[in-house]
């Protein structure tokens, strides 16, 4: 065996320029996957950024539009009109008995004397064509009337009984097309409601001497008059009912309830009440 030649250590190997050369390579590859890597997620969060930016920009316009939207401000004509025509159409329904038919209701007698008629009863509500006569049931059917309301009144004397119905039609266009073409007949109209046990037991359909009507928003108000003592209306003179308190009272009666009903409200001046 030849002796070690001197400078060279044990096992050592000289590294192979093909070595390295790919251990070169390989150090190039690794730095340019980590700037390939740097350059990714500095586009990456440039592309978050710019997406939270624009949502940050949605949400405050949002958020200024709700404040715009829910902040109070004036209404407007068409509003305010809105506001008193809706506030009228839902009375019928939203208001106690007592506001729609009052337990008393004060009218004008003879000599323009100031009298008080009192509530006798009211009655459930009905369908508008089973409340009527057959000619009116017709009109209302025909205008798709909703319901119908009525209640009876004495005059402070007790005299006379009058029934006042309120036909609650879907709104005022449609209550003045559909009292257009109501007949024009006082023997026809709303039909007597009688209470037992009380003053009207006797009032019917045959008693009733006159009937009417008053318009009033999105309400017909019909009104029937008649005496509590039974009487006809064949048998009563033709003299004597023009000359009657009977049928002035009536007409004050129904029309009391009908303003009532159709008064203009208060309308707020702003979206959230009166403070703008």
């Amino acid at each position: 065996m030849s002796p070690d030649q001197p400078g060279k250590r044990p096992g050592a190997h000289p590294r192979s320029s093909s070595t390295r050369r790919a251990e070169a390579a390989r150090a190039a590859a690794e730095r340019a996957a980590l700037a390939r890597g740097v350059r990714l997620r500095s586009t990456y969060l440039t592309i978050m950024g710019v997406v939270l930016a624009v949502a940050a920009v949605n949400v405050l316009l949002g958020a200024v539009g709700v404040l715009r939207e829910t902040r109070p401000r004036p209404l407007t004509q068409s509003e305010r009109a809105r506001y008193a025509q809706e506030d009228v159409a839902r009375r019928w329904r939203a208001w106690p008995v007592g506001m729609v038919f009052p337990e008393e209701l004060e009218y004008a007698g003879l000599g323009r004397a100031q009298q008080y008629a009192r509530r006798v009863g009211v009655a459930p509500e009905t369908s508008c064509a089973a409340a009527v006569d057959s000619p009116v049931a017709s009109v209302l059917r025909r205008y798709r009337c909703l319901t119908m309301l009525r209640a009876t009144y004495v005059d402070q004397t007790a005299t006379f009984a009058v029934t006042v119905g309120v036909a609650v039609l879907r709104d005022e266009q449609t209550r003045v097309d559909a009292a257009a073409k109501l007949p024009q007949d006082d023997r026809v109209g709303v039909r007597p409601v009688a209470f037992p046990n009380t003053v009207t037991d006797l009032f019917g359909a045959a008693q009733r001497q006159r009937t009417s009507w008053v318009g009033a928003g999105p309400y017909i108000v019909f009104s029937s008059v008649g005496y509590t003592d039974g009487r006809t209306r064949d048998s009563v003179p033709a003299e004597e009912q023009l000359n009657s308190e009977m049928w002035p009272a009536a007409q004050s009666i129904a029309a009391r309830i009908a303003r009532s009903l159709a008064e203009p409200p208060e309308v707020p001046r702003c979206t959230q009440g009166n403070v703008c």
